[in-house]
């Protein structure tokens, strides 16, 4: 059992709090922070929660909390973490782990010379489909990862600090694109190294300083590449699709709208239907058990199990520093207009890169291109010669 501090009231708050007291249950949220004295309390008191506080320092500091939760706003993580670590706490933190690469080693170090486990809480790494997905991919499945697609999309964030740059550290890419260069970093394999992005970025319809929509490649050391496509400029609900491209394999993943749960409705649901939908009549989507669809439950379980045990989960403060030095190099192609290299001064992945061709034996002369069967029942070969380089084709 962990007693939790959860700093933070908003969206993400309700959402890790609705997790924490209903999946594990062992597990007690013993003291919230809030920035509103009011709201907090009510917070507490819908929760069951003994304590609540507008104060960092008394939030993190009390003996009644082993382990903080940072659910706050992006210019509010490295105080909440720094905080903790000075503390002697254990934290978890929700993406994007900072505004910045610089931000987020600062916090990394904070972590590591405090000797406190640290947990990036990316939850769409842990999606049931995703984690599956994962799976089959690490047992060759679907052969070497080539190419991975990461969407998210939807008409806008929640809170008005999303829409402040200074505050957020950008608009949809730092919002969402962690996520989503995240997922494509897990199915190329974390311990390849990200090499260059190349990324377009604009406000097409808000008026912001920040980007309302983008799309960037991430180039790794395999020579796969792992696309990302980030929207508040999209109506309808939230967008949540993964495909993922192998040399045996593909992968295809919606975790949001039209997964198996339809519901047309004249007068209106009146109430709750989802996450960002837009409606509550006509054609809703309505989503089962939303804190597992999104990953909350298996992230929360994976992270608090690695606690108990001593070790490091799956996803740490490390892995959040390299999203934000990708992040990084997608804000300076966006100025450049050109590929831009990743900027990791801590990498702790491979040193060497994979071969980035598998060639497949056919005979002792020639490589296997391709084996493709006719209308007729035949079997086309496509070779190449191994000492000449011609490619023949031949039908049996």
């Amino acid at each position: 059992m962990a007693n939790i501090a959860m700093l933070g009231t908003g969206l993400i708050g309700l959402f890790y709090t609705q997790s924490l007291t209903g999946a594990r249950r062992r597990d007690r949220v013993s003291v919230v922070l809030g920035r509103d004295a009011a709201k907090t309390r009510a917070f507490a008191e819908k929760w069951g929660i003994p304590r609540w506080t507008t104060r960092l320092e008394e939030a993190v500091s009390g003996d009644d909390v082993e382990l903080v939760v940072v659910g706050l706003p992006n210019h509010l993580h490295s105080d909440a973490v720094l905080a903790a670590a000075r503390a002697g706490k254990a934290v978890m933190c929700t993406k994007p782990l900072a505004r910045t690469a610089a931000e987020a080693r600062q916090m990394l170090e904070a972590v590591e010379g405090a000797g406190v486990f640290h947990g990036y809480l990316e939850d769409l790494v842990y999606t049931p489909k995703t984690l599956k997905a994962l799976a089959s991919v690490r047992t060759g499945a679907i052969g070497r990862v080539l190419w991975a697609r990461s969407r998210e999309a939807h008409p806008g964030p929640h809170s008005d600090w999303f829409w402040t740059r200074p505050l957020s550290g950008g608009g949809a890419i730092v919002d969402m694109g962690c996520h989503c260069i995240e997922i494509g970093r897990s199915f190329v394999g974390k311990e390849v190294r990200p090499l260059e992005v190349v990324c377009w970025g604009a406000t097409q319809v808000h008026p912001i300083e920040a980007e309302d929509s983008a799309v960037g490649l991430v180039r790794y050391a395999t020579g796969a590449v792992a696309q990302f496509e980030v929207a508040w400029t999209f109506r309808g609900g939230m967008d949540l699709r993964d495909e993922v491209s192998g040399t045996g394999g593909t992968i295809w993943l919606n975790h949001w709208l039209r997964t198996g749960f339809e519901m047309f409705s004249a007068p209106g649901s009146g109430g709750y239907v989802a996450e960002k939908a837009e409606g509550e009549s006509g054609w809703l989507f309505p989503v089962g058990d939303e804190t597992a669809a999104l990953g909350y439950d298996a992230m929360f379980a994976d992270m608090l199990d690695a606690y108990e045990a001593r070790r490091a989960p799956t996803e740490t403060f490390y892995d959040g520093y390299v999203v934000n030095a990708i992040m990084d190099a997608c804000y300076r192609s966006i100025e450049s207009r050109r590929w831009e290299k990743i900027a990791l001064e801590l990498w702790r992945g491979r040193s060497e890169s994979d071969s980035t061709m598998e060639l497949v034996p056919f005979d002792g002369q020639h490589w296997l291109i391709k084996r493709e069967k006719m209308p007729d029942g035949r079997t086309k070969l496509i070779l190449k010669d191994r000492q000449t380089g011609v490619v023949t084709q031949r039908v049996d």
